[in-house]
């Protein structure tokens, strides 16, 4: 939320503490505040001199037709592949391209149930919770002599992931999902560690 981004960054220019920001937003904005952790985040990139309050945009090559095609034909292929008696549930986040009117019809054509990931929660999405925590770790406390030496090693990392390490992020992603439900889709921030 631009507009969240503005107070945090001029929150930062006032020498406020990211806790009272925090707090500070929870207090105006209530259930549509930022995450803590996003709050957090976008303190230290004003903290380090950032000016933009836009957030980066994903690349346009992921919003292809292209892209879209070779998704929904993945989708196919799932359908065909999982057994009848067992169903399953699409997670999608909030992205331009989930929303986009080819996949929504792709969707409604063979029934598939949407669960929308919830706005400003980071920790629902497999990678913030899951992957980025495991490439930070490993390149935490090392030097590197170019950006191509740190995109190896954060390459190697994600290769060197085992089928375990999926089934576990997938099992740590349904926990969370399950303890919002229960909640009746309250977000609890730090209740999933």
């Amino acid at each position: 939320n631009c507009e969240q981004r503005i107070v945090v960054k001029f929150h930062v220019k006032l020498g406020k503490t990211v806790t009272e920001t925090y707090n500070l937003l929870k207090e105006v904005y209530g259930h549509e505040c930022l995450s803590r952790a996003c709050v957090f985040e976008w303190f230290k990139r004003f903290q380090d001199g950032r000016e933009d309050v836009e957030d980066d945009s994903r690349p346009s090559t992921t919003k292809t037709d292209d892209n879209i095609e070779t998704i929904c034909n993945l989708v196919i292929l799932l359908i065909n592949i999982l057994p009848s008696h067992k169903s399953w549930v699409l997670h999608q986040g909030n992205a331009p391209a989930h929303s986009a009117l080819s996949v929504e019809r792709f969707l409604a054509k063979y029934s598939i149930p949407l669960l929308d990931h919830p706005p400003y929660s980071p920790d629902f999405a497999s990678c913030d919770f899951y992957l980025f925590p495991k490439v930070k770790s490993a390149l935490k406390g090392t030097r590197f002599e170019s950006v191509e030496a740190v995109k190896e090693k954060a390459a190697r990392v994600l290769k060197e992931l085992t089928e375990e390490d999926f089934q576990h992020c997938f099992k740590q992603w349904k926990i969370r999902m399950e303890r919002c439900r229960d909640r009746g889709g309250v977000y609890i921030e730090g209740d999933n560690k």
